[in-house]
């Protein structure tokens, strides 16, 4: 007869194999009732793989890492777990709920060796233990650094890319036995990303696929109150997309005011300049189907995983098509700001940086591609060109340069420095506050704060222009108590150029994404740099 102590035991180990049912779906080897195999492979085997199968081993993505590893291990086998192979196999199973695909990672070849592992032959088991190791390299590399390169898609990312070494920590997880610990941990975290995730999950309950989406053709730009054959298509997708609430006149061709009314809160709610005018950014948003802007959140995870995981404690995040600025403390969002960033010509890069100093009544020097392109042509053709602009010209000892002794043709006038002085009229405005980078970018003040009032603010050189700059540039120096609001008023005054340097570590990231969670909405805004069509087309699965 067992003791009460033994009995309690056994309810206890009972109740905790209960729980752990409850929170963890059965493995595929246990759906399909397959008998435990405790070894699927042998060193020898698995040497003999390496040395005499070249066929197969085009099936492993990353063949040198894979063989590196065994090699390192004695060519020993690693998956005779049936736990860890079944916890890898989860994580392959549920990947697309991190926006990669399943298909990349061995999914259907895995899923059908896995169900008959009782029966495979040993060279299909071999393959197994090697497959298994390969998608875990791979789906390793995936989440901590993307599927794709972005430097090598666009000129504008200076983000330094994520490190893993995937070996490593496969040795780790199989040490620990935590295929699911070692794979979390290279997830991002961030609060967006999280979003991103959720929406992702929340979208694919909607019926995408099928959803109505009526296509409006490109042509002319159609201004309010003029008549124009689309406006029919215009009302009808306005509609579809639940922006339009009125009864659809399909012999209606007049840009009226309903359908007018509506076109602007579809404007507003996608970054789009509020202006009733139907011109060719804001057809291209009103074409998108309910499958790109799925996509669109697609290529929106893949982007978070490409910047840093650690942004730090305290940072300001500009995130470059939502024209938003925000400063991010243990967490929290302390304040926002509205921006004003690069024109698509001369677009703000994406990169990350730490911010050293503050300058009050800035002088402008000149960038070099403003240089290169406006100011040395407007100088060659308008003598009172830089009078007009009150530019000054330095040479290299720092001398100023009469512009009427300046050969405009020579390739001379590009070597020297054009520079603005302090004042009312600088394009900085009072305020510009520093992250030396190799992109010459900072945020700063302007005069021109009534471009603050549009929807649309793509309007600067690339620098990233900043409303209440003064008020983000003062809670920046809050903590030293020499620089109260009657000092700062004071310097500003004076007119004279003053640099203060931060004593707190304030990092500042420029990043990029179109599509968030706004509470409990997916917001898409417009693509001000036609970046997602090209990241879709490399990103999306072989057919």
């Amino acid at each position: 007869m067992r003791s009460p102590s033994c009995l309690i035991v056994l309810l206890c180990l009972f109740l905790i194999s209960g729980c752990k049912n409850d929170q963890e779906e059965p493995g595929i080897e246990q759906r399909n009732e397959v008998e435990e195999v405790r070894d699927l492979t042998d060193s020898g085997e698995i040497e003999d793989f390496f040395d005499d199968q070249p066929e197969e081993e085009k099936k492993i993505y990353n063949i040198q890492l894979v063989k590196g590893f065994y090699k390192e291990n004695d060519y020993e086998p690693v998956w005779n777990n049936r736990d860890l192979r079944e916890d890898l196999f989860r994580n392959i199973e549920s990947i697309e709920e991190e926006g990669l695909f399943y298909e990349d990672y061995h999914g259907e070849e895995l899923q059908k060796l896995l169900s008959s592992l009782d029966t495979n032959t040993e060279e299909e088991n071999n393959l197994l233990e090697i497959l298994l190791t390969d998608s875990f390299i791979q789906l390793s590399q995936d989440l901590a650094t993307g599927k794709l390169n972005p430097k090598e898609i666009y000129e504008i990312w200076g983000t330094p890319l994520n490190q893993v070494d995937p070996t490593a920590l496969l040795k780790k997880a199989i040490s620990d036995s935590n295929i699911d610990k070692a794979l979390e941990s290279l997830k991002p975290k961030h609060i967006v990303y999280q979003g991103l995730k959720n929406a992702l999950k929340e979208f694919k309950k909607t019926d995408w696929r099928n959803a109505p989406a009526t296509k409006i053709k490109d042509g002319k730009l159609i201004k309010p109150g003029e008549s124009d054959e689309r406006i029919f298509s215009v009302t009808k997708r306005l509609s579809e997309l639940g922006y339009y609430k009125g009864s659809i006149d399909s012999t209606n061709t007049k840009f009226n005011d309903s359908i007018q009314n509506a076109l602007k809160k579809f404007q507003k709610d996608h970054d789009l300049q509020i202006d009733a005018l139907l011109g060719n950014a804001t057809i291209k948003n009103l074409n998108f189907t309910k499958e790109d802007r799925l996509n669109q959140l697609l290529i929106n995870m893949e982007r978070w995983r490409w910047y840093p995981r650690d942004l730090g404690d305290h940072y300001i995040i500009v995130n470059i098509p939502n024209y938003e600025l925000s400063v991010v403390k243990n967490n929290d969002t302390i304040r926002t700001h509205k921006t004003m960033v690069g024109t698509d010509v001369r677009k703000t890069p994406i990169f990350s940086d730490e911010i050293d100093y503050i300058i009050y009544n800035p002088t402008w020097t000149i960038p070099p591609t403003i240089k290169k392109n406006d100011v040395i042509p407007g100088a060659r053709r308008d003598a009172g060109y830089l009078k007009r602009k009150n530019l000054n010209v330095y040479d290299g000892s720092g001398n100023m340069l009469d512009p009427a002794t300046i050969d405009w043709s020579s390739s001379k006038a590009l070597s020297y420095t054009y520079r603005q002085p302090a004042g009312p009229s600088n394009p900085l405005g009072v305020v510009k506050i520093i992250y030396p980078n190799e992109y010459l970018i900072y945020l700063h003040d302007t005069p021109s704060k009534k471009l603050f009032e549009n929807n649309a603010r793509a309007e600067s050189s690339g620098c990233v222009r900043v409303q209440d700059a003064l008020g983000l540039a003062e809670y920046l120096i809050n903590d030293q108590d020499k620089y109260d609001s009657k000092k700062i008023d004071d310097i500003l005054k004076s007119r004279k150029t003053t640099q203060i340097a931060l004593t707190q570590k304030v990092h500042v990231h420029h990043f990029y994404w179109t599509a968030f969670q706004k509470k409990d909405t997916i917001k898409f805004i417009d693509d001000i740099y036609d970046l997602d069509s090209n990241l879709w087309e490399l990103l999306k699965p072989e057919a």
